[in-house]
C-alpha cells in the first residue's frame, strides 16, 4: 500500500484500515519537522484529520491539522482534493481557521470552482460550529457522530531520518 502526497511524493504506508466512515492511514515522513504521520479521510465530512507526529526540538502547538478536502474512492483508491482551507486544533482553545486567503485566491485563479468553494466553506463552518459544541474537540464532535478516530500508541511509532 502506498500514499502519494499532494506533491507527488509516493511513500509507503505502514498501517491502513478502511472503516465505515473513512479512511486510516499512518506513515513514515523524511520531513525536517515531523517524523511520523498519521490521517484519516472522512469524505461525509469533507476533512482529513491529521496528527503530525514533530521531532524532537520542534515545538507546535496543536493536536490535530484538519485539511478541508473533496475526497472520492474509487474502489480501493482513495483520492483527495485540498479545499485549501486548514483548522488547527489545540483544546480548549477554539478551532483556528487557516488560509481563507488561499482559498480566496484559487478562486480567483480559476483554481477552484463555485461548487468546491461553497463545499469547502460548508465543511469549515460545520467543523467550526461543531468543535464548538462539544467544548472545542473536533473528535468528541466526530464521535457524537459515530466518527470514532483512533490513533497510534505514539511508543510504537519508527520515524526514518529527516
Amino acid at each position: 500500500m502506498t500514499n502519494t502526497d499532494p506533491k507527488g511524493f509516493v511513500r509507503a504506508v505502514d498501517r491502513f484500515e478502511v472503516t465505515d466512515f473513512g479512511l486510516y492511514m499512518a506513515r513514515g515522513a523524511n520531513h525536517p519537522r515531523f517524523g511520523y504521520l498519521e490521517s484519516w479521510l472522512l469524505p461525509e465530512w469533507h476533512l482529513r484529520a491529521n496528527i503530525f507526529h514533530f521531532r524532537p526540538g520542534v515545538t507546535v502547538r496543536q493536536h490535530l491539522y484538519i485539511d478541508v478536502a473533496a475526497i472520492s474512492r474509487e474502489r480501493d483508491c482513495w483520492h483527495t482534493r485540498d479545499l485549501y482551507v486548514d483548522l488547527v486544533s489545540n483544546p480548549p482553545a477554539p478551532l483556528e481557521v487557516l488560509d481563507l486567503d488561499e482559498l480566496a485566491a484559487a478562486i480567483s485563479a480559476g483554481l477552484i470552482d463555485a461548487p468546491e468553494a461553497e463545499l469547502a466553506l460548508s465543511a469549515t463552518v460545520t467543523a467550526v460550529a461543531g468543535s464548538a459544541r462539544y467544548g472545542e474537540d473536533p473528535q468528541a464532535w466526530l464521535a457524537a457522530h459515530g466518527v470514532a478516530l483512533t490513533w497510534a500508541d505514539e511508543g510504537t511509532l519508527t520515524a526514518p531520518e529527516a
